[in-house]
């Protein structure tokens, strides 16, 4: 696993954790890595001092590793579970198209299907594209805790 200092274009400083560097840049490029602050997809990775494990000390037993806790102001839990009701509210009352979002977006847009409320999985280009036709899409939000 490796950590990696993060960065939004707003300048909000966050930390994360990845598999591998791989692991990073895919989920960069396809919009998974947002900030946990602003929501923001553009993310690029700081400098950070690594942490390397010395070897000229003395074998000792390992102390329990300390659990990371993020501290969040009333106003952050707040905004959070808003996001986490309407991310509830919208799969509660809306159809699950999964991947064919786009398409079933359009028909509904031309008239070839009765208009309806869905949601289902876009990728950036398919969403930008949507709009560019004048179809209204949103990402439905996700709070950052639960991506973990």
């Amino acid at each position: 696993m490796i950590k990696y200092a993060l960065a939004c274009e707003q300048a909000h400083e966050f930390e994360s954790w990845f598999p591998s560097s791989e692991a990073f840049e895919t989920q960069r490029k396809r919009g998974f890595v947002t900030c946990p602050f602003c929501n923001s997809a553009k993310v690029e990775k700081q400098i950070m001092a690594p942490s390397v494990a010395r070897t000229d000390k003395a074998a000792k037993a390992p102390a329990p590793e300390a659990q990371p806790v993020t501290v969040l102001s009333e106003r952050e839990r707040e905004l959070r579970a808003a996001l986490r009701a309407l991310r509830e509210h919208v799969m509660k009352n809306a159809e699950d198209v999964g991947k064919g979002f786009v398409e079933e977006a359009r028909k509904m847009h031309y008239g070839e299907t009765e208009e309806r409320s869905i949601y289902g999985e876009a990728n950036l280009a398919e969403a930008k594209a949507l709009l560019e036709e004048g179809i209204d899409v949103l990402p439905l939000p996700v709070v950052p805790d639960d991506r973990n």
